[in-house]
């Protein structure tokens, strides 16, 4: 079946031009627009989408508050967040808030088609290597919560690594060509250490990595590699 997506955007224009991109592939259907935020809330109730492209600044209720609403839906339906980029706090807040991942809103078609298909299939995405130094620079200096601390505790040293190299952006096949194992076996480390940290997809990974300090921002003083094992 279709992937069932609702674009949320204030912009009509912008709506406008996301659902016909999307409606135009066999595979992916729009079920519905809308211009605020709770206007997404009570449209994706109605309509159950699978995914929501889900702009952050809007009139009236914002995108964090949306997302954090929708995920919590009995549907689960994912959002995946569209940014101009020139909100990095935003964007953060987003993603803790249980968004699956953001795209920038001058990405190529094809690269936000691509999007909503990884993060209907249940993973998450972050745009490129930016995304990392975003996470990292709002992530550092916050309290580590101690449930946190103690979850780490219970991963394998294998399972620390995979996650360092999650957090780092790299794939299950890169991550199995940096450790030389299949990538079968990467997933099942991946599988492994979401159950152990009850996190729903590598995006949340990759913020709990930052946020508990196994890996650093890139060219900071006490890790100018950018990540720390």
């Amino acid at each position: 079946m279709a992937v069932r997506v609702m674009v949320v955007d204030d912009q009509a224009v912008v709506r406008a031009g996301f659902a016909a991109v999307v409606d135009a592939e066999p595979d992916l259907t729009v079920v519905g627009e809308a211009g605020d935020g709770a206007a997404a809330v009570a449209l994706a109730e109605r309509t159950a989408p699978d995914v929501v492209l889900m702009d952050i600044r809007m009139p009236g209720m914002d995108g964090l508050t949306a997302t954090r609403l929708i995920t919590a839906l009995e549907s689960r339906p994912k959002v995946l967040v569209l940014t101009t980029f020139d909100l990095d706090v935003y964007v953060y807040e987003a993603l803790r808030a249980g968004s699956s991942g953001f795209m920038l809103k001058d990405a190529l078609p094809d690269e936000v088609l691509a999007a909503i298909r990884v993060v209907a299939a249940g993973d998450g995405i972050l745009a490129p290597a930016v995304t990392r130094r975003l996470i990292g620079q709002f992530a550092r200096g916050a309290p580590v919560p101690p449930e946190i601390s103690g979850q780490l505790a219970g991963l394998t040293p294998r399972e620390r690594e995979v996650l360092v190299l999650i957090a780092s952006g790299l794939t299950n096949a890169e991550i199995g060509d940096r450790l030389g194992v299949t990538t079968g076996t990467v997933k099942s480390h991946v599988n492994a250490l979401l159950g152990k940290l009850r996190l729903r997809d590598r995006v949340q990974a990759t913020i709990l990595a930052y946020e508990s300090g196994l890996v650093r921002p890139r060219g900071t003083a006490d890790d100018p590699t950018g990540a720390r094992y």
